[in-house]
């Protein structure tokens, strides 16, 4: 071994697995080798499976707003012959017809919206009612897919369709008749009165978003312009495009394309608050448990600064045989990035795993908890999922492995420097 050789050369391999497979009477160094294991492989899978809920709770809620609302909804406002500031399109259908031949533009839907208060013999709910073509609103994508839907959407233009949260309240379902109220009525000598209407309930939905399916009802178009005084005028346009996560593009020719005088709202404004919400605290989960992955890396420090002092008479006898200091480090060097890797590679599969079964998991320990874990009243999503990417698994296994190494070096100094005299003065 006098000879200089390569780095990490196979017999420094061999040394440093030997050492790793510490014999009984050396059990100390192997429990703390498992130790060091265990602690890594905990906090990769605690990393990768908290990255992945985060992630899977972003698309979930995007999905749904997205699946419940226009990616971009574009509005006016008009003054008409007598200075009165209005709201609306007149000539909604050429607009209409105009921003649909915008490039990636998929559906255009005009409408009229406004606010009122649904009433049934057992109870009353304030509502946001769309007024909006049946043909439209069927081609909402969250309306017709959701497994707890009931009655036919196709019936709208002889009733009402409810959310499933303004069902429930007011108690009723598919047949039977609700009141509409709203306080915009026609005026009279004695002030303005209540504008009222009975529809039958001829669809119930459920979005996706409990916020949605509380709040929303829908009528045709032609029907909510006659109960809001709108005849032959839409507020508003709901539109939606093929990439809504680049919905900014759009803007400017959605802008022209409807005249120039209009106002946009998308999608990403109106839960820009949330999502910048979402965004601090996946990097405030990234960071805390990255701390925890920086904790149990440190194990490795104490095994192999009990391996050092166990192997110092080795260490010795291999100095003085010729090994260099630098093939005593890689050895050492070895012994804890291995311990690294190994925990690395245990905490991502265990964490790719939990992952993909998450849903079933959830359910379990939720039927355990009594049902308990997840109230979808206090929050936007009705069901929690997990999303694995492959960035958060790549990030996780990079940031193990980084610092495995980076705490393995200190101690591995420490065994390379170690004289070969002191080493076996007492043996």
């Amino acid at each position: 071994m006098t000879g200089r050789t390569a780095p990490f050369a196979g017999f420094e391999w061999m040394i440093a697995w030997r050492y790793l497979r510490a014999r009984r009477a050396e059990g100390g160094i192997s429990v703390m080798t498992w130790i060091s294991v265990l602690g890594i492989m905990l906090s990769v899978f605690a990393l990768v499976a908290v990255m992945s809920v985060r992630a899977g709770f972003r698309e979930e809620f995007v999905t749904t707003l997205l699946g419940a609302n226009g990616h971009v909804t574009v509005y006016n406002w008009r003054m008409d012959d007598q200075g009165r500031k209005l709201r609306g399109f007149p000539d909604y259908q050429e607009v209409a017809a105009k921003l649909a031949e915008v490039p990636g533009v998929t559906r255009v839907a005009p409408l009229v919206r406004g606010q009122a208060m649904l009433q049934s013999i057992d109870g009353n709910s304030g509502v946001e009612i769309y007024g909006m073509a049946p043909e439209d609103v069927a081609s909402i994508p969250s309306m017709t897919t959701g497994g707890d839907d009931f009655g036919d959407i196709a019936r709208l233009d002889q009733g009402l369709a409810l959310g499933s949260g303004i069902a429930r309240d007011l108690g009723v379902q598919v047949g039977d008749r609700v009141r509409v109220i709203s306080p915009d009525g026609p005026k009279t000598a004695m002030g303005q009165s209540l504008r009222t209407n009975a529809y039958e309930v001829v669809y119930v939905f459920t979005s996706g978003s409990p916020e949605i399916d509380r709040t929303r009802a829908y009528l045709t178009l032609s029907e909510a312009q006659a109960y809001f005084n709108a005849e032959g005028v839409a507020d508003e346009f709901e539109v939606m495009v093929k990439d809504p996560e680049n919905i900014d593009a759009y803007v400017a020719p959605l802008t022209a394309a409807a005249g120039g005088q209009v106002m946009t709202w998308t999608w990403q404004q109106s839960a820009g608050n949330y999502l910048r919400a979402l965004t601090v605290e996946d990097n405030m989960m990234f960071i805390l448990m990255s701390i925890l992955v920086l904790i149990a890396s440190m194990n490795i420090i104490s095994g192999l600064v009990m391996l050092v002092k166990n192997k110092g008479r080795d260490i010795g006898i291999l100095r003085t045989m010729g090994l260099t200091e630098g093939s005593v480090l890689r050895i050492f060097f070895l012994c804890g990035a291995l311990t690294g890797l190994v925990g690395t590679v245990l905490g991502v599969a265990l964490g790719s795993l939990f992952s993909y079964y998450f849903t079933p998991i959830f359910d379990f320990i939720n039927w355990i908890a009594g049902g308990g874990l997840w109230d979808p009243t206090v929050r936007p999503i009705y069901h929690l999922s997990a999303r694995l990417q492959g960035h958060d698994v790549l990030v996780a296994t990079l940031l193990s492995l980084v610092l495995s190494f980076v705490v393995t070096i200190l101690p591995a100094r420490r065994a390379a420097r170690m004289n070969p005299v002191e080493a076996l003065r007492y043996e």
